[in-house]
């Protein structure tokens, strides 16, 4: 039976937790990594009314973007409904996580879903990147497993390289040792007897993602249970990552034309606009799921002609309409769309690894606005 530190490690391969922003409570909420799953809730707010869902749909695991804890309960008052949620969750020995800006740094994850929607091309990230920490691992093996270890380490997923995969580099040489007892002798030689043995130095390269994988591959195919490997961090060779997404719409379309798109695609009644002119052409588009409102000189400095995020204060929207740029205030719950695509990729994940779980994705609107 699959446990939630087994989905867990998986999903940290796509979006591991050193990626999110500092301060950012990401990773276990509430419960047990061990806890067996029989089914599991995808949803973007850990609140009472999706609690009450899960408890309904019988769920043992909440998988969210947004923490249900950002700051420690203090005190642990029942009168106050999240505290009441948190105890609900306890009550019926249902575990949550929560992945936040680790999922919005991820390449493929919540700004490259977002992107998608307005198709915008050639996109790249909007905050500062920063370069994910690589690995190169020296193993050594006899000559006739060699290619056994490298096709393993492969399979694990190291040897990815630009635009090359299975990468490896291979060096014969001469391992020597004493063995202390004849319990430790290698191939019936005897203690005390220096032994000469050909072996294969293999090595690859992997992200830090995969680390647990690719160590577990070298460690389950080597013939020995004793032998020498070499890990070192590397850098210069890690994809780069980074919050929101600047790209080029297909065609040009104006302020208003766009903001028209956003209540289509994101199926809301209304948007808020900043601009001198609604009717002013834009193609060059920023976007930042989320509060990104803070961050608009960063769309600026990419030269963006439009800035799609949410939570759009009053006097950052006044800085905003001075800078020349204009924005679309759609709000914070666009990242709902998040949802439909971690659901796929848990039932992806739960093909490749056989997991024999139910994947529910919740059905409730956590958006608090409405548009009268």
């Amino acid at each position: 039976m699959v446990k939630v530190k087994d989905i867990i490690s998986r999903f940290e391969e796509f979006a591991p937790k050193w990626m999110a922003e500092d301060g950012d409570p990401v990773g276990l909420q509430l419960g047990d990594l061990n806890q067996e799953v029989h089914k599991m809730m995808v949803t973007l707010d850990v609140r009472p009314e999706t609690v009450q869902e899960a408890i309904d749909q019988h769920v043992d695991f909440i998988f969210a973007h947004h923490p249900a804890m950002f700051r420690p309960v203090q005190p642990f008052d029942l009168s106050i409904p999240q505290n009441q949620m948190y105890a609900e969750l306890i009550k019926h020995n249902i575990t949550v996580y929560g992945a936040h800006t680790n999922l919005d740094n991820a390449n493929g994850g919540m700004n490259d879903w977002l992107a998608a929607l307005f198709d915008l091309q050639d996109t790249i990230p909007m905050m500062p990147t920063r370069e994910e920490k690589m690995y190169k691992l020296a193993v050594f093996t006899q000559s006739n497993t060699a290619d056994s270890m490298r096709h393993a380490l492969n399979a694990a997923g190291a040897g990815n390289l630009a635009n090359y995969r299975d990468c490896s580099y291979s060096l014969t040489g001469t391992s020597r040792f004493i063995p202390r007892d004849d319990e430790h002798s290698y191939s019936g030689d005897d203690k005390d007897e220096m032994v000469e043995v050909v072996q294969e130095k293999i090595e690859v390269f992997f992200p830090a993602r995969i680390k647990d994988r690719v160590l577990k591959a070298m460690k389950d195919n080597h013939p020995q249970e004793d032998f020498m490997y070499d890990l070192h961090e590397v850098n210069g060779l890690g994809q780069e990552y980074g919050m929101g997404r600047v790209g080029n719409l297909p065609e040009p379309m104006t302020v208003k034309e766009f903001a028209l798109k956003c209540e289509e695609v994101f199926d809301i009644p209304g948007v808020r606009v900043i601009s001198k002119d609604i009717d002013q052409k834009v193609q060059r588009i920023a976007l930042l799921g989320g509060s990104g409102a803070r961050f608009y000189p960063q769309a600026l400095s990419k030269n963006a002609d439009l800035y799609l995020t949410g939570d759009v204060s009053y006097h950052v929207g006044h800085d905003i309409l001075a800078s020349g740029m204009s924005a679309v205030d759609a709000g914070h719950y666009i990242e709902s769309e998040c949802k439909p695509h971690l659901t796929k990729l848990f039932q992806k994940w739960s093909q490749e690894n056989d997991w024999q779980i139910d994947i529910y994705q919740s059905k409730l609107n956590t958006n608090p606005y409405q548009f009268m």
